[in-house]
C-alpha cells in the first residue's frame, strides 16, 4: 500500500519543533501530503514559561464569553507559525478541541491518514499512572501505522 498522507501531531511546546521536522522529512521521502494536526486545549497551556506562583492571579475563573475565543486563536496562531515553519505550499494544518488523543484519532480516520507522526514526551511515571499519555492511547486504539518521534521536554 502507497503511503500517501502523512498527519503530523503537534502540541504546543517547543519540542514540536523536532516533531514538525522529522515528520515532514519523512512525508517527502513518501511523497506524501502533509497535514499538522493540533488538539486546542485550555488557555493555560498557551502561556510561555511558567507564572510566578505567589501573587499570580491568572485568568479569572468567571466565564468568560472570549476566554474560548482567546484559546482558539492562540491555538491557530500557533498553527500558523507551523505551517509558516515549514514554507511549503502543500501543507494544511487542521485543529480541533476536545480529548487530544480521540481527536487524533478520529481526524486520523476522517482524513484519511496513512500514518500518524507524534512526538513521545518524558513524563514522570505519576503522570502516566495517573493519566496515561495521548502517545500510548492512539497507538492503542489505532489502525494506521504510527511513527513516534522521541521528545525531551528542555
Amino acid at each position: 500500500m502507497d503511503m500517501k498522507r502523512v498527519l503530523i501531531a503537534i502540541d504546543y511546546n517547543p519540542v514540536s519543533e523536532k516533531v514538525i521536522d522529522e515528520g515532514y522529512k519523512l512525508a517527502k521521502l513518501m511523497d506524501a501530503e502533509v497535514c499538522l494536526f493540533h488538539v486546542i486545549t485550555e488557555i493555560g497551556y498557551y502561556e510561555t514559561g511558567y507564572p510566578a506562583f505567589i501573587g499570580y492571579e491568572g485568568y479569572s475563573l468567571a466565564p468568560e464569553l472570549n476566554l474560548t475565543e482567546e484559546v482558539r486563536k492562540r491555538g491557530e496562531d500557533f498553527m500558523q507559525a507551523a505551517e509558516k515553519h515549514l514554507n511549503d505550499p502543500r501543507v494544511t494544518t487542521k485543529t480541533a478541541e476536545g480529548d487530544t488523543a480521540k481527536e487524533i484519532l478520529k481526524y486520523a480516520r476522517e482524513w484519511p491518514a496513512d500514518l500518524i507522526v507524534m512526538g513521545t514526551h518524558s513524563h514522570s511515571a505519576l503522570e502516566k499512572l495517573l493519566m496515561g499519555t495521548v502517545a500510548s492511547t492512539v497507538i492503542e486504539k489505532t489502525e494506521i501505522p504510527v511513527y513516534l518521534v522521541p521528545v525531551k521536554k528542555e
